[in-house]
């Protein structure tokens, strides 16, 4: 009897961290909805708007170019929490942030 109490005692340490990576796990689909608040930049496809990039003085990278793709996926999330440059931060929850880089994972150039 002792060892199904000592079992139930350590089965939320097993199954927390389990959901917390389920919770990251992003969704593409749901990701681009998402997206589309960041295209009036970016671009439909992440191909980012050269007018919108002259206007503010910057090169908008394509999200799918080797520059972005390079980066993990904690340094998305930053980028897109705390702005970089003249981006200005993006409130998302955890769930539609890994949404998005989902979605942005599905740009990369061949």
């Amino acid at each position: 009897m002792r060892s199904r109490t000592v079992a139930w005692f350590f089965l939320p340490a097993l199954i927390i961290p389990l959901l917390i990576l389920a919770a990251e796990k992003g969704d593409a689909t749901a990701g681009k909805k998402v997206f589309s608040r960041c295209a009036i930049c970016h671009g439909d496809s992440g191909e980012g708007k050269e007018v919108i990039g002259k206007a503010l003085g910057v090169t908008i990278p394509h999200l799918g170019s080797k520059e972005v793709q390079s980066l993990d996926n904690a340094a998305l999330k930053k980028i897109i929490a705390e702005g970089k440059g003249k981006m200005r931060p993006i409130s998302l929850s955890d769930q539609e942030a890994a949404d998005v880089i989902a979605y942005i994972r599905t740009l990369k150039k061949p």
